[in-house]
Order: structure tokens, then C-alpha cells, then sequence
């Protein structure tokens, strides 16, 4: 349907397509160039995730047009995986010496409906680029994650959430269809009704069940880029659950919780809900970011004693327990992405992110259980999200999100502590019967995430021969064969 990349045609608003999209303000600092074949990069890997650990080398490669794969695997041996932006956390977006192929050069945007709001773009898009078109013509995402420096490949093979979950679910539930590309060059047209088994393993699928080229979401309606916001100060978490019941129809709802307090002050934080302004405002083009993170910090400066600092003074300087004002959506939404090259704070180590999903029948021991020892272990997290999940479920078969309370923590890495707190976490997670997201996941053990996803045997099944990531490898790797390719 979009696969002919280079033919051109008259949308709807009278707009020549494709498009090709002005590079993100994160692509000029992040992208890594690609090596060629028998070269040895010198210093860091070609290609880091977000969290900077594990590091793993591998030869990476661009793809520039729809036809490039799978050519541009021809002859791997090692296993191959698609990547965008490397906003995963762990290893989900690594593989060890194999070959990655980056899809940020096939952004071209292909199609757009006015009258329904119908988006058609290929997979390396990022939803920054989607946005700077999009918001224009009052139009938004229907769900966002705390980044706009994402992939629209990136978003469907993790199928992000976001703050209102609870009312429009995954993201994968407003992807409407995509091509996606195996390795032996069959392409399969996915939708609800076409190919659906591959729709519904590919969204969740980790990257793993083929390319995607392109894909179709569905966006929502605007009439500004300001958010009724409203802050909200709470002490410990019985005051959260009752102003997320209050907010069950307020569409966006978030709190930062403060880990490092005890006693009165244990899981104190700021309950933060808006919705789109319904008063008619400019609907302008964000600004670049101005400020990039300028140094690796030394690994003592994220101590106990400065994140709790942070954290007092984060809590105290929203004056009154109750704020409301109008908030451009760009801090709303994205306040991280005002700071390129943020996870620099956090040293050469890198950092570790630990979330979860526990269902309400214990999510509320469970949360409890789990900030108790975050804090018992002196471990800082200031970056601490705490939000409950919906009921709206998601077309894809290893979506994370189920209905509960979801908790993510970033902690700087410490070897001798960190490894030890997040195996620990990972189990009482278990225990409390939630799970943990692949995206944000670096310690994952096998026994665990197959304990998490059970259906993962079916999802093999749909998985390509020739894909597979340091994180399948880890958490699967040879009961399906050579590094997780089934027999």
C-alpha cells in the first residue's frame, strides 16, 4: 500500500507526499554513524540504550528506504536487530556482536487525513517529527511516554503508555496497521483483520517478529498546546489511591513520589493530572532544545544525601497543596527532553531503571513493600513515577500494562548495591504477582521473565529466525536453539 518509497502523491490537504521530515533535535546529538563491514569501532559502542548498560558491540547499519531490508542483513550470521533512537533502557535495543540496522533515515512521512485524523509514516518517524507536523493542524498523540524522542517503530514494538492509560490504554490500541518485512522478504500487510496474529505479536513484539517499514495511528484532536493543570502534594499512599479514584475522569494522571523519605514523609509526592485545554490557542511548532547535559558526572555526586536534598526541595517549592494553572504541554509531557544527553548525570556506569506492574489485589502492599526497600537499601532515586494503570486492554499479545499500580525507578549504577536491590525487587515484584517491562529492563533473569509473561512460548512462535536482541538472548536465548532462534 506504502511500499513504493519513491512515488509521490497528492494528499488530502493538497500536500505532495512523502514528506521528508526536518531531523529531531535528539538526532543531531544521539545518532550513532554506521561502521562498515570489518571495521572495529574505537572507544564506546556504535550504538548505547538509554541506560548505557550493558555495552555491547555490534556493527550497525543504516536503512534509508523500505527496500533496503532485509538486503542489508545478507550474510549475518550473528543475528540481526531493527533499532531507532535507543531510548530502551537496558539491552532490549543491543545485541552482542551482531548486526544492528537503524531505521532513523526512513522518516518519511507518507500520508495524513485531515477529517480523521489518520497518520501514515514510516517506522523510523520519531514522534518528536510527528508532533512538529501534527499539533499544526490540532492534532496530538493519543498516547505518549515521557519522551518525544522515540521511534513510531520503537513505540509499537514496546507499545509505550503513557499518563492516560486509564482512559486510551497502550499505544498499540490507536495503530490501526503496518507493513511488516521478515527476513526471507515476505511482506505481510498487518492490521486487525489482516495478518492478526502478527499484528497483535509484532505490537509488544520487541522488534523481534520482522522490520517494520510503516505504520498508520490514528491521532486525536486539539484546539491548543496548554494543559488544565493541576498539582496536587499527597502524604503516603492511601492519599494516592483515593486522588486517583477522584481522577478517574481526568484524562492525564501522574505522581512523582519521593523514595528516599521515612517515617511522616514515607511516599509523600506530588499527584500531577491535567486535560487538554478546550479554549481555542495558537497551535504553534515547539522549540529546539538549548540545553545539552555537559559532562559525565563523577559517580559520588548521586548520593543518598543530594538526592534527598533534591527530593525535600522538589516536594516544597509547589507552596500550597493544591495548584492549578495553564501548562504548555511540552513540560507536561516531555520536561527530560528539555535537557538533551540527560542520562549523563548519572556517570560512565550509567543507570538502571526498575518497573513494574502490580495488579490491584496487591498493589497496594505490594508498592508499599517495594518503596520500603528502596529506602532501607540508601540506594537514590529521584526520577520515582508512580501512576495506576486502566482496564483498557491492549491488541498486543506482550503488552506490559495491566490494571494496578505501575512504579519506575532510575538509580545510578552501583555494582556492589544496585545489582543486588534490583534482583531483589524483581522477585518480590513476582511475588506480589505483577511483572516487569522489557523496555526499561537490564536484570531480567530468565525464571522471572517467564514467570511475567507466560504467554511467551506463544509469542516464540511469531518471532524471525534471524532477530533477536541481548535481552531475548538473556531471558530465553538457547531453550529455543542458537541464540533464540527456534528449531
Amino acid at each position: 500500500m506504502f511500499g513504493n518509497h519513491q512515488e509521490t502523491f497528492l494528499g488530502a490537504e493538497g500536500i505532495d507526499y512523502p514528506i521528508v521530515m526536518p531531523s529531531s533535535a535528539e538526532l543531531d546529538f544521539n545518532a550513532p554513524q554506521s561502521t562498515e563491514a570489518g571495521d572495529k569501532p574505537a572507544g564506546p559502542p556504535p550504538f548505547e540504550s538509554w541506560g548505557r548498560y550493558p555495552e555491547y558491540n555490534a556493527e550497525l547499519k543504516q536503512l534509508h528506504w523500505q527496500g533496503d531490508y532485509p538486503r542489508a542483513i545478507d550474510g549475518v550470521h550473528h543475528g540481526a536487530l531493527a533499532v531507532g533512537m535507543g531510548r530502551s533502557y537496558g539491552d532490549l535495543c543491543l545485541l552482542k556482536d551482531g548486526t544492528l540496522v537503524q531505521t532513523t533515515s526512513m522518516n518519511r512521512l507518507l500520508d495524513f487525513d485531515p477529517a480523521t485524523g489518520l497518520l501514515t509514516a514510516e517506522a523510523g518517524i520519531t514522534l518528536a517529527q510527528i508532533l512538529d507536523f501534527a499539533v499544526p493542524r490540532g492534532y496530538f498523540l493519543p498516547v505518549t511516554p515521557g519522551t518525544k524522542y522515540v521511534t513510531l517503530g520503537g513505540a509499537i514494538a514496546n507499545d509505550i503508555h503513557g499518563k492516560n492509560h486509564h482512559h486510551a490504554g497502550t499505544f498499540g490500541r490507536h495503530v490501526t496497521q503496518f507493513e511488516l518485512v521478515r527476513s526471507n522478504g515476505e511482506r505481510m500487510h498487518c492490521s486487525p483483520s489482516s495478518n492478526p496474529d502478527y499484528f497483535g505479536a509484532t505490537i509488544a513484539g520487541m522488534g523481534l517478529t520482522g522490520v517494520m517499514t510503516w505504520a498508520q495511528v490514528r491521532l486525536k484532536p486539539i484546539v491548543s498546546r496548554m494543559i488544565d493543570y493541576q498539582g496536587i502534594q499527597f502524604h503516603g499512599i492511601d492519599e494516592f489511591l483515593e486522588l486517583t479514584r477522584q481522577a478517574e475522569n481526568i484524562e492525564y494522571t501522574v505522581s512523582w513520589v519521593d523514595v528516599t523519605s521515612t517515617g511522616k514523609n514515607f511516599c509523600r509526592g506530588i499527584f500531577m493530572q491535567g486535560d487538554h485545554s478546550q479554549v481555542p490557542a495558537p497551535l504553534t511548532v515547539s522549540g529546539k532544545p538549548k540545553l545539552t547535559f555537559p559532562i559525565e558526572l563523577p559517580g559520588f555526586v548521586l548520593n543518598g544525601a543530594t538526592v534527598r536534598a533534591f527530593n525535600s526541595v522538589f516536594f516544597n517549592k509547589q507552596m500550597k497543596k493544591r495548584v492549578n494553572t495553564l501548562q504548555d504541554y511540552e513540560p507536561f509531557f516531555y520536561p527530560l527532553d528539555a535537557v538533551l544527553k540527560w542520562n549523563r548525570m548519572y556517570g560512565k556506569r550509567g543507570l538502571l531503571q526498575f518497573q513494574y506492574a502490580i495488579p490491584w489485589e496487591h498493589a497496594r502492599e505490594g508498592t508499599v513493600a517495594i518503596l520500603q526497600a528502596v529506602a532501607k537499601s540508601g540506594l537514590a532515586s529521584f526520577l520515582a513515577v508512580l501512576k495506576a494503570f486502566g482496564d483498557v486492554p491492549s491488541p498486543g499479545m506482550m503488552s506490559f500494562p495491566k490494571p494496578g499500580i505501575t512504579l519506575a525507578l532510575d538509580f545510578p549504577i552501583r555494582p556492589e548495591k544496585s545489582f543486588a536491590l534490583f534482583d531483589r525487587l524483581a522477585e518480590m515484584t513476582n511475588e506480589f504477582g505483577g511483572r516487569l517491562y522489557p523496555a526499561k529492563d537490564a536484570r531480567m533473569t530468565s525464571a522471572q521473565f517467564q514467570a511475567f509473561y507466560p504467554q511467551w512460548e506463544k509469542f516464540a512462535r511469531y518471532k524471525d529466525p534471524a532477530l533477536t536482541s541481548g535481552f531475548w538472548e538473556r531471558v530465553v536465548g538457547g531453550q529455543l536453539g542458537v541464540r533464540g532462534v527456534g528449531k
